[in-house]
């Protein structure tokens, strides 16, 4: 069954809100979803997400790139202190933009 994500729309924007887990084979298909969005500047808001294992960081890179490559691009939100250190340790942070919120992730595609 296809993931399905909640989504809020803002003018050209999407924020796409993981969900509690991005791990296994779920974050494949997160991957998988964030390249079937008809918008291609999205945010992630990782806020709710309790657990992100490898898969989900390779999940972040992966869709980057893809969205990347049709002319978008992909963003973080997150506040989730936890979340902010992993993406710090495994220096994610430095590919990929990371806001404090979802509104300074959405402005910052002005």
């Amino acid at each position: 069954m296809p993931l399905n994500l909640p989504t809020e729309i803002f003018g050209s924007v999407i924020v796409v809100h993981t969900p509690d887990e991005m791990s296994g084979e779920q974050a494949d298909q997160i991957g998988e979803y964030l390249c079937r969005l008809d918008r291609k500047h999205i945010v992630l808001d990782l806020d709710n997400t309790e657990l992100i294992d490898s898969n989900g960081l390779t999940a972040l890179i992966t869709g980057q790139e893809s969205v990347r490559g049709e002319g978008g691009d992909l963003k973080i939100a997150t506040s989730n202190h936890t979340n902010r250190k992993i993406l710090e340790i495994t220096r994610l942070d430095q590919q990929l933009e990371v806001f404090d919120s979802v509104i300074d992730a959405v402005k910052s595609f002005a």
